[in-house]
C-alpha cells in the first residue's frame, strides 16, 4: 500500500503501481488535464514517473502556474528545437541541451554555420512539431544497450559521454518524440502541445564540455513561456538590456576602454569613469574610517610560496597567471587575492587580545587568468580592484564583527538606491574535496553565519557548494531594474587561513597563552570594475547626482555672456561641484540636446536677465525647466541632493525621489 501525502497535508492510498498522472486523475479531470509535471519528495519528475509500490511519498502536481513546470517545459522545448534543426540540416551531431535562467540552449556540431537568418525556418519547424502534440516517451536501457543505440544513431558525442562521463551509471534513460531520440534524464511535459510561446535568441560558439582544447560547437540560445504576453515582456526586457549594455554606454559616455594592445580583460579607465570610481572609493573610505578600519597597501605580486601556504595556488592554479621565475630561482605570481598579504601584515609583529579586532582595508588590485571566451567588458575581466578588508578578531567577537560587515554592505547598497537584494549563504559541498580545514571548523563557521543572519532578521538561503575554499560566506545577490541578478558584496568567515595548517596566526590572550584569531573577509562592492559595470546598466548611464562624473553644465544663450558663464562655473567649482561650461556658438536647443544625450543631471543656462540678477535658469535632466534662481540657491540645491545621496530612479517610469540620506541613518 502506497500513501501519497499532498501539499495540503491530506493523504491518498493506492494499492496498484501508479504515476503522478494517475494521482492527478484520481483527484479530478480538471487537474489531470492541467498537470504538466510533479515533484516526489522534492525531486521534480515527469507525470509518467513510477511511484513506489508501498511506503509513503510527498507529492506535488505542477501546472503552468508553477515555476517548476516552466523549467520542465523549457527542457522539452530544447528537444523540439533540436528535432527541428535535425529535420532542416544534414549530419547534425547532438551535444547537450539544458535549461538556464530565463530559457535554454542546445549545442550542435554540423557543417552548416547557423545564424539568425535560419531562425524563422527553425521556429516554423518547431511550430509543426508542437502542433502535432506527440508525446515524450521515456525509454530506460542498460548501459550497453544505451551505447549500442547511440552508435546506431551515429551520435558520436553521446557515445563518448556514455563511455567517459557516465561510467558509474548502469541504467540510462532516453526520451523519444516521433523520430527524435535523445539521451536524457528528463523530465519532460507529457507532449509537445504543452509548449507555449517560444523564440530563438542567438547563436554562439561553445567548446565540447567547456574544454578549450576540444572541438568548438554551435550553441543556439532560446526561451519559452506558457503565455505569449510573458514572452513579449521578456523580449522587451532583452531589448532594454541591450540598450543598457555597459560596453555600449561606456563607449558613448567615454567611461572606459579596453585595448587589445594593452591586453584582453584589462580595463583602461577614462577620466569620467575614473571620477565615478574615485567618488565611490572616497565614499567607502570615509565610511571605513568611521567604522574603525585602518588603510593598508600591498604589492601586486608575491612569491609563489605565499599563495601555496594560503591555498590559492594549488586550489586555483588554472585560474591564475603563470608564475614568473627570476634569475635567483624565486617564482612570483600576479596577486590573485589580497588576503595573504593582509595576513602577513598581521604577522609582522606580536598581537595581544587588546589589539583585536584589527580591521585592515585596501582597494587592492588582483589578477585572474579568465578564459578569453568568458571576458565581458567590465563585468568579467583579468585585472580588477576589490574594496577588500580583513578583520582579525576573537572568537567571541565574530558575531558583532560579522553584523558590522553585513550592516556596512547594506549601507553602501542602500546609498545607491539598491534595495532589491537577497542574502545567499555559501556552504561547503560535503561531497567535494576542494576545501581546506577540518569539518569541525566548517560546521562552527556555518553555524555562526546562520545565527548572525537570524539575529539580524535576514532571511538567508543556504546553498551547498558555494563556499570559498577556506570558509563559508554570505553573498549579496542584487536584482537590478530589469530583474537581473548580480552577485556583488560578500562577507566570508575563515577559521582556516589563521590555523596551524596555514599561516599559524596567534595573539596573546588575557591568560597570557597563545590563541588563534578568527579572520573575516569582506568586500561590500566586490570588484570595482564589475560593480560599476552593473551600475552603468542599472542606471543606463544616468548616474545619481552625487556619483555623476559631470554634475552640471553651464550654458550661455550667446557668446557675449561667456564671461558671466565662466564666473558661474567658477563659483560652482569652488563649491566642490563637478561642472563644465558650453560656450560654443550654437543655439541653446542644440546645447541642451547634447547635455541630455550625455546624461548631465543639471543644466544652468545664463543670458542677459541672469547676468543682471546674478542668477541662473536651472534645467533638470529629468524634470525639465525649474525656472530661474540665484546662483547661491542653485548651488545649495545641488549640494543638498549630493549630501543626501538622493537617487532618482527614472527607469521605473516615475521621477520620484528616493532620499537615502534621510531614510537610512547609520
Amino acid at each position: 500500500m502506497l500513501t501519497v501525502i499532498l501539499p495540503d497535508g491530506s493523504t491518498k492510498e493506492f494499492e496498484s503501481p501508479i504515476t503522478p498522472a494517475d494521482v492527478a486523475a484520481d483527484i479530478g479531470p480538471g487537474l489531470a488535464r492541467a498537470a504538466l509535471a510533479a515533484s516526489v519528495d522534492d525531486q521534480v519528475v515527469g507525470l509518467d514517473y513510477k511511484l513506489p509500490d508501498d511506503g509513503e511519498v510527498s507529492l506535488k502536481l505542477f501546472t503552468k502556474k508553477n515555476e517548476e513546470a516552466l523549467g520542465v517545459m523549457r527542457h522539452s522545448a530544447a528537444h523540439v528545437m533540436a528535432r527541428a534543426i535535425m529535420r532542416l540540416f544534414d549530419g547534425v551531431q547532438l551535444a547537450f541541451g539544458p535549461t538556464i535562467d530565463n530559457g535554454f540552449y542546445y549545442d550542435f556540431d554540423l557543417e552548416h554555420s547557423l545564424s539568425e537568418e535560419d531562425f524563422d525556418a527553425i521556429e516554423a519547424e518547431m511550430k509543426k512539431i508542437i502542433k502535432a502534440a506527440e508525446p515524450f516517451e521515456r525509454i530506460e536501457q542498460t548501459r550497453n544497450e544505451a551505447l549500442e543505440l547511440c552508435e546506431g544513431l551515429a551520435q558520436e558525442y553521446k557515445v563518448e559521454h556514455i563511455q567517459e562521463g557516465l561510467t558509474e551509471h548502469e541504467q540510462l534513460s532516453f526520451y523519444r518524440q516521433g523520430e527524435f531520440v535523445d539521451l536524457c534524464r528528463g523530465p519532460h511535459v507529457p507532449n509537445a502541445g504543452a509548449i507555449g510561446a517560444y523564440k530563438l535568441l542567438s547563436v554562439a560558439g561553445a567548446y565540447w564540455k567547456g574544454d578549450s582544447d576540444r572541438k568548438q560547437l554551435q550553441r543556439v540560445y532560446a526561451t519559452a513561456f506558457f503565455e505569449k504576453q510573458d514572452l513579449e515582456d521578456h523580449l522587451n526586457r532583452i531589448e532594454e538590456a541591450k540598450k543598457r549594455d555597459h560596453r555600449t554606454i561606456g563607449k558613448q559616455l567615454d567611461l572606459f576602454t579596453i585595448n587589445p594592445i594593452v591586453g584582453s580583460g584589462l580595463v583602461l579607465w577614462q577620466p569620467k569613469g575614473a571620477q565615478i570610481r574615485a567618488t565611490l572609493e572616497g565614499f567607502v573610505r570615509d565610511e571605513l574610517q568611521k567604522r574603525g578600519y585602518q588603510p593598508v597597501y600591498t604589492p601586486n605580486i608575491g612569491k609563489v610560496e605565499l599563495y601555496e601556504t594560503s591555498g590559492h595556488y594549488p586550489y586555483y592554479k588554472e585560474s591564475l597567471f603563470p608564475p614568473m621565475e627570476l634569475e635567483d630561482g624565486d617564482q612570483y605570481l600576479l596577486k590573485p587575492m589580497n588576503c595573504p598579504h593582509h595576513v602577513m601584515i598581521y604577522k609582522s609583529r606580536p598581537r595581544s587580545y587588546r589589539d583585536l579586532p584589527l580591521r585592515l582595508a585596501e582597494f587592492g588590485t588582483v589578477y585572474r587568468f579568465e578564459q578569453s571566451g568568458e571576458l565581458n567588458g567590465m563585468t568579467r575581466v583579468r585585472g580588477f580592484t576589490q574594496d577588500d578588508a580583513h578583520i582579525f578578531c576573537l572568537n567571541e567577537q565574530v558575531a558583532d564583527e560579522f553584523k558590522g560587515c553585513i550592516d556596512m554592505t547594506q549601507f553602501v547598497l542602500q546609498s545607491l538606491g539598491l534595495t532589491d537584494y537577497r542574502v545567499r549563504l555559501g556552504f561547503r559541498d560535503p561531497a567535494s574535496d576542494k576545501y581546506v580545514g577540518n569539518r569541525e571548523l566548517w560546521d562552527n563557521a556555518q553555524s555562526s553565519l546562520v545565527q548572525v543572519c537570524e539575529e539580524l532578521g535576514i532571511e538567508a538561503e543556504a546553498e551547498e557548494g558555494e563556499a570559498a575554499f577556506y570558509g563559508p560566506k554570505a553573498d549579496f545577490v542584487l536584482n537590478d531594474c530589469l530583474g537581473r541578478e548580480w552577485q556583488l558584496g560578500t562577507v566570508q568567515l575563515d577559521y582556516n587561513l589563521p590555523s596551524a595548517d596555514r599561516f599559524e596566526l596567534e595573539y596573546v590572550g588575557s591568560d597570557n597563552m597563545a590563541h588563534q584569531p578568527v579572520m573575516i573577509h569582506r568586500a561590500p562592492l566586490g570588484s570595482m570594475e564589475r560593480f560599476i559595470g552593473m551600475l552603468i546598466e542599472h542606471f543606463a548611464g544616468a548616474f545619481p547626482l552625487w556619483l555623476a562624473p559631470e554634475q552640471a553644465r553651464v550654458m550661455v544663450l550667446s557668446q557675449k555672456f561667456e564671461e558671466y558663464g565662466r564666473k558661474v562655473e567658477a563659483q560652482l567649482t569652488a563649491a566642490g561641484l563637478r561642472v563644465t561650461g558650453d560656450y560654443r556658438a550654437e543655439k541653446i536647443g542644440a546645447k541642451i540636446r547634447d547635455a541630455q544625450l550625455e546624461l548631465i543631471p543639471y543644466m544652468l543656462i545664463v543670458g542677459g536677465r541672469e547676468m543682471e540678477t546674478d542668477s541662473v535658469s536651472v534645467r533638470d535632466r529629468i524634470e525639465g525647466d525649474l525656472g530661474s534662481m540665484p546662483v547661491a540657491e542653485a548651488i545649495a540645491k545641488l549640494q543638498g541632493e549630493i549630501n543626501a545621496r538622493t537617487v532618482r530612479q527614472t527607469f521605473s517610469g516615475s521621477a520620484g525621489f528616493v532620499d537615502r540620506g534621510t531614510q537610512n541613518q547609520y
